[in-house]
């Protein structure tokens, strides 16, 4: 059983849509990526198809920076990684931060494989 505003592990973000559990705001937001290859940038990363995905291309760290032009409460955050398919290429530390521009961000969450 799960509690007002939190998510199940494993739960469809877009059945969660749906159905009025969580909207989605990433289009109010400006996406920009640390690097990518042609072909493999912020569209296929945010096109829900399963097939596409962003690629990078340079040093770590690699950043996806998510900027939203006013102060967004932002309660759910979902990433869809598949080790099976991307093996290597599958992070092993993903960490959220917020603030109030790119200087002063404070990691809040650590996910670590």
């Amino acid at each position: 059983m799960t509690t007002p505003n939190k998510t199940p592990p494993g739960a469809d973000p877009k059945q969660l849509e749906r159905t009025g559990t969580v909207r989605e705001i990433g289009s109010q937001a400006v996406w920009s990526l640390s690097s990518c290859k042609p072909g493999f940038g912020v569209d296929q990363l945010r096109d829900d198809n399963l097939e596409t995905y962003w690629q990078s291309d340079g040093s770590q760290p690699h950043l996806v920076n998510i900027q939203f032009r006013r102060k967004t409460t932002v309660k759910t955050l979902c990433i869809y990684a598949d080790y099976k398919s991307d093996e290597s290429y599958t992070p092993s530390k993903i960490s959220v931060r917020v603030g109030n521009n790119f200087h002063n961000l404070q990691e809040i969450r650590d996910f670590s494989a």
